[in-house]
């Protein structure tokens, strides 16, 4: 049984999720493009998520949220469900479409650290030599939309859902930085210039090298049931904080830690017969159990 996870909200982090065995099931085309942003959207309005920035790649995606209401879990399962069941009718399969791993959901402890995973999610295909341009990949990328302040628009998939089901027939999604990083005009400009400067670093790396980015038309062809040739790391760390700045991921590490503890010993007085407040945080014994929670 994995570590019980201290959900609060107004938290910042990135989710990633990976395809089953590392299979192009997220493949550019036009359709899986308007299912990813039409599940993202529909489950973001849901839960009250602010969606800050996201980028599908062919095997996986990473997207950087703002948790308004501590939601977070109900999001991500809602989101992937309704992906997963869309793509696999659009595919024609059958079996599990996500890896069977725990999907990782890293808390963002500063400002810092949110634009380090902002820069990082945009330039993702870029820097893994798919393309030499973040605007040149064509999967979805929220970072024109996100620095120019469009409205990213889907509509329901036709393969998967009714038409007088009560998904809406159409959604839109607002990428935009909340009011809670500080001044979003001085946050853009800095995250334009640091794209702009992962985008030169990784050209001129290339010019060093000899290396050639894959480009767009070998992307569009390749087969969904493909995958990498590179080996995979195994058995590596999954962290759940991810903070630039030392103390401050000494304080989040230690404030998990406290709240593991705390919750291991009111589950145990739970069982036992004797309850005793949970700590705050808890989300999924408050939701199906309504367990009571310290003040």
């Amino acid at each position: 049984m994995s570590l019980p996870r201290e959900v609060i909200p107004g938290r910042f982090y990135m989710v990633t999720r990976r395809c089953t065995q590392r299979q192009f099931l997220l493949r550019p085309d036009e359709e899986t493009n308007n299912t990813f942003l039409y599940c993202l959207a529909e489950a973001a309005q849901r839960y009250r998520i602010d969606v800050l920035l996201t980028c599908a790649m062919s095997n996986h995606h990473h997207t950087v949220i703002y948790d308004r209401d501590g939601t977070v879990p109900a999001f991500t399962e809602h989101f992937h469900k309704f992906v997963a069941k869309s793509q696999n009718a659009w595919r024609g399969r059958w079996e599990n479409f996500w890896a069977s791993e725990q999907v990782s959901v890293v808390h963002l402890v500063d400002v810092a650290d949110v634009m380090h995973k902002l820069v990082y999610v945009a330039t993702n295909p870029v820097k893994d030599r798919l393309v030499d341009k973040v605007h040149h990949w064509p999967g979805v990328n929220g970072l024109a939309a996100l620095l120019g302040g469009d409205t990213l628009h889907a509509t329901r998939p036709r393969h998967f859902f009714r038409p007088d089901g009560p998904m809406p027939a159409a959604v839109t999604l607002k990428l935009a930085l909340p009011s809670e990083l500080g001044d979003a005009s001085q946050l853009l400009a800095e995250l334009r210039e640091r794209v702009a400067a992962t985008e030169a670093a990784a050209a001129a790396e290339r010019l060093r090298t000899g290396a050639r980015v894959m480009g767009r038309r070998t992307i569009l062809r390749q087969a969904w049931s493909d995958g990498p040739t590179s080996q995979e790391p195994r058995r590596n760390l999954r962290p759940r904080v991810a903070a630039r700045n030392q103390w401050a991921r000494i304080e989040a590490l230690r404030r998990n830690r406290e709240f593991v503890i705390a919750y291991r010993e009111a589950r145990a007085c739970w069982i036992a017969g004797a309850p005793i407040p949970f700590p705050a945080g808890t989300y999924w014994l408050r939701r199906f159990a309504r367990v009571p929670l310290a003040s």
